[in-house]
């Protein structure tokens, strides 16, 4: 208790406060979505934004256990609580729950768990422990493989459960890789594959071989004119890279039409207008569009909002809450929260750099990706430019699992930030 209290001067408190305002205007929102004319009542614990108390409650305990622990014990048990983390998400198919066609919870009478919520924060303690040795150097093949294999093991579990969604928050852990020496050619060729995939589900693969085989001839065309020296010498190269984009153009296309479920085909077909269906798979999206506009500039008014009132927006205390700020404090209301949000992440990457030690930065680095890729895709599901994708707001979804997950993402790196005079 007494390191404790030593260290208390030495937290961040502008990142705390950002936390407890995220959390405040999260609950507002969770209040707005879930009551009704026979339960209003703050105290009611019957009702979802009674038992998001509750989970407010548990976090404050959860933070106090979290700060009162010594830095060193999240350094020197990192690895055991990775294994602990994915031995978790083993024992589901044993002995998980099954909710929404995916077996992700264990249920406990009343209580359910969701432990992907909770590797993130093995993930990310795993991550910085590996990189942050002394002689580890990103640029080495060998590491290269280990890293990747550290984030391909539990995102391949979460995906079999089926979670594609949660699954998919692991690739955060790219920006930090990028961050420690990853070369840029991983960056830009998963960008590039990203780009050229959504072009060929939009457009067909015979149009996108049309456009690369045009693109490759004119090209060369342009480099013979230039340098027929570069062309000559760099031929094989170059007929190389169009095989691997006609390759990948083919085998996109067969993924997507016969290896991808159908849930998921309908989510980004929506998103990339290639359908339309208002009152089917798209109608979440629509409603969600249709209350983040009815908001305008000042919005309806603090528990006013005719969709959140009239509860047209399905899971809207949850994936779809930031549809409810929009709609009842306006465009106003829904840019104040994405300032927020870019100030706590922008908060959080200052402060790793300024870490002595390369795990405390690595593990900052790791907690500010997946922050932002939660929101990005969360924001972007919610106004229709992301396919639906059911991963929380952080700090402002409805749920214990992720409210204690991202508390504690957060606060075992303000325990190691004020504990950087002592790092070694």
């Amino acid at each position: 208790m007494r390191n404790l209290n030593t260290n208390i001067l030495k937290f961040d408190w502008k990142i705390i406060f950002l936390y407890l305002l995220l959390v405040f205007i999260g609950w507002l929102n969770i209040y707005a979505t879930t009551k009704s004319h026979t339960h209003f009542e703050i105290f009611d614990f019957s009702t979802r934004y009674g038992k998001q108390i509750i989970w407010i409650a548990l976090s404050i305990v959860l933070i106090i256990l979290i700060l009162f622990l010594d830095t060193r014990f999240y350094i020197q048990f990192s690895s055991i609580i990775y294994l602990l983390g994915i031995l978790s998400l083993v024992g589901l198919f044993l002995f998980g729950k099954k909710v929404n066609g995916a077996t992700s919870w264990y249920a406990f009478g009343n209580f359910s768990f969701q432990p992907s919520e909770f590797v993130k924060i093995a993930t990310a303690l795993g991550v910085a422990k590996l990189i942050g040795e002394k002689q580890f150097d990103m640029e080495i093949l060998r590491n290269q493989l280990k890293v990747f294999l550290l984030i391909t093991i539990p995102a391949i579990l979460i995906i079999l459960q089926p979670d594609q969604g949660s699954a998919l928050v692991f690739l955060a852990f790219f920006f930090v890789f990028y961050r420690e020496g990853l070369p840029r050619y991983y960056i830009y060729t998963g960008f590039i594959s990203i780009v050229l995939s959504l072009l060929i589900i939009k457009f067909g693969f015979v149009i996108m071989l049309i456009i690369i085989t045009l693109l490759c001839i004119a090209f060369l065309s342009y480099l013979n004119n230039k340098n027929k020296y570069n062309l000559r010498k760099y031929w094989l190269q170059y007929l190389v890279i169009y095989l691997i984009a006609t390759i990948f153009t083919l085998s996109t296309h067969y993924i997507y039409n016969n290896g991808l479920p159908q849930r998921h085909k309908d989510r980004i077909d929506l998103s990339l207008n290639i359908i339309k269906d208002t009152k089917g798979k798209g109608y979440n999206t629509l409603q969600s569009e249709i209350a983040i506009g009815s908001g305008g500039f000042l919005g309806q008014g603090y528990l006013k909002g005719s969709q959140t009132h009239g509860k047209f927006v399905p899971e809207q205390d949850t994936d779809y809450i930031f549809s409810a700020v929009a709609e009842e404090w306006g465009f106003i209301g829904g840019s104040f929260v994405i300032i927020l949000y870019m100030l706590f992440i922008l908060r959080i990457i200052k402060i790793a750099e300024a870490q002595k030690s390369k795990f405390s930065r690595v593990y900052g680095y790791s907690i500010a990706s997946i922050f932002l890729i939660h929101f990005t895709i969360n924001v972007g599901m919610v106004i229709g430019i992301v396919p639906t994708i059911g991963i929380p707001l952080p700090f402002m979804s409805y749920g214990g699992s992720s409210l204690w997950a991202f508390t504690a993402l957060l606060f075992i790196f303000i325990r190691l930030d004020a504990n950087k005079s002592n790092e070694w």
